[in-house]
């Protein structure tokens, strides 16, 4: 790596990324670009700029990346109706990808011939983003610096600061004892009381939800326009895809819909348990079900949740950019082109409730479903041919004498 000559940084501003901008001058003798994203993770990334030309970066990109985020990543996803493993919304996941990309496009449109991020060692994000540098740059350098140097504490970290003149400060307010991340989808915490798994997290940890305990007394009723399997309008107002991820994470989070508390298996081998807040998706999630209940076809439905947990894992593991999760997204995305209508849900305390749905392009006929005399739609004599001929194999089976244990 020692002909690297200009590096480009996943830079926040805070301590790890700013000592790794600092470490990457000094132990590379490298020119550093500072890439900053807005993924609408709420807080200022303006000031990320002013610290960075402090530190004698010249070449400074600060961009709102939000619409492009949920448009092109978060929606995508969500039309796979993608957990992982049972229960996580991959709200961390997804947004490496796009973080990934720009990286590399800022490195060739700066002539940089590395790029460097802030990932630990011991967790997914390393791979996230290098696996996304190698796919769209196979020839791009990848500086880590959590596996090279011995700054292992946030002390050592403070220390090295100090000892440099970055400009952070030792303030005396309480620091989170979370290790945090946020953008549009969600928030996450790890580290602190969450590593004993006995122990409750603390109610004054979540930022977005109040409390199911404290969520209004009164329902709160929400309609969802669907095109294509995206959500185009709430409450029949149009919306980008941002606003409606905003809209629905204000909404969401006054009614205490989104948290959840899981221990995972992180792609490097460990279990990790992880806190989450995660309203808007939590949402979509449900009502994005509930409208392809009523306007795709059975097989293909079912098709798609057995592809599901591998499509979940292709993203947990940070495979974004690969030819197997392109090739599903093709399948994914042609499955949407009837998913096009409303679902009415019911939010309380917590809990999200889907009340109604309707669609031009619906599969459910109440002729042919009612209880009711249905006029000739539906032979229910066909019933007996029909479970008869399913039955044929376990019958003959029988007639053998053969037992299943």
């Amino acid at each position: 790596m020692a002909d690297v000559k200009k590096v480009v940084l996943a830079y926040s501003g805070g301590l790890d990324t700013s000592v790794i901008l600092k470490w990457l001058q000094d132990t590379y003798n490298c020119e550093v670009v500072t890439f900053t994203a807005d993924l609408g993770q709420g807080e200022e990334v303006e000031p990320a700029r002013a610290k960075a030309k402090q530190m004698g970066v010249k070449e400074v990109f600060i961009e709102d990346l939000r619409e492009e985020f949920v448009r092109d990543f978060v929606f995508p996803m969500f039309r796979a109706n993608t957990v992982y493993e049972g229960e996580y919304l991959l709200g961390t996941s997804i947004a490496r990808p796009l973080i990934a990309k720009r990286l590399i496009e800022i490195a060739n449109a700066t002539g940089a011939d590395a790029i460097s991020h802030g990932a630990t060692g011991k967790g997914n994000d390393q791979v996230r983003f290098e696996l996304g540098a190698y796919a769209l740059k196979p020839g791009v350098k990848v500086i880590a610096p959590w596996r090279e140097w011995d700054l292992l504490s946030r002390e050592k970290l403070m220390d090295y600061a100090e000892a440099h003149n970055i400009p952070i400060e030792r303030h005396g307010k309480k620091k989170s004892p979370y290790s945090m991340d946020a953008n549009l989808l969600h928030i996450s915490y790890e580290g602190g009381v969450l590593e004993d798994t006995w122990t409750e997290h603390e109610e004054d940890m979540w930022k977005w939800t109040v409390s199911p305990e404290k969520a209004p007394d009164a329902a709160t009723y929400i309609e969802l326009t669907y095109r294509k399997g995206d959500i185009v309008a709430i409450d029949g107002k149009d919306m980008t895809p941002a606003q409606v991820l905003t809209e629905l994470n204000r909404i969401g989070g006054a009614n205490g819909i989104g948290r959840l508390d899981i221990v995972e298996n992180r792609y490097v081998g460990m279990k990790s348990r992880g806190c989450y807040e995660t309203p808007g998706g939590t949402i979509m999630l449900k009502a994005h079900r509930a409208i392809e209940s009523i306007t795709l076809d059975r097989e293909v439905a079912h098709l798609k949740d057995e592809l599901m947990p591998r499509y979940a894992k292709l993203i947990y593991t940070g495979y974004w950019w690969s030819p197997e999760r392109e090739m599903l997204q093709q399948m994914i995305d042609a499955s949407q082109a009837y998913v096009n209508g409303v679902v009415r849900l019911k939010l309380y305390k917590g809990n999200v409730t889907v009340v109604g749905r309707k669609s031009d392009d619906s599969l459910f006929d109440a002729n042919i479903a009612t209880f009711e005399e249905d006029g000739g739609a539906y032979n229910q004599a066909d019933a007996a041919g029909f479970i008869k001929l399913n039955a044929l194999r376990m019958r003959i089976a029988a007639n053998k004498g053969r037992k299943l244990f």
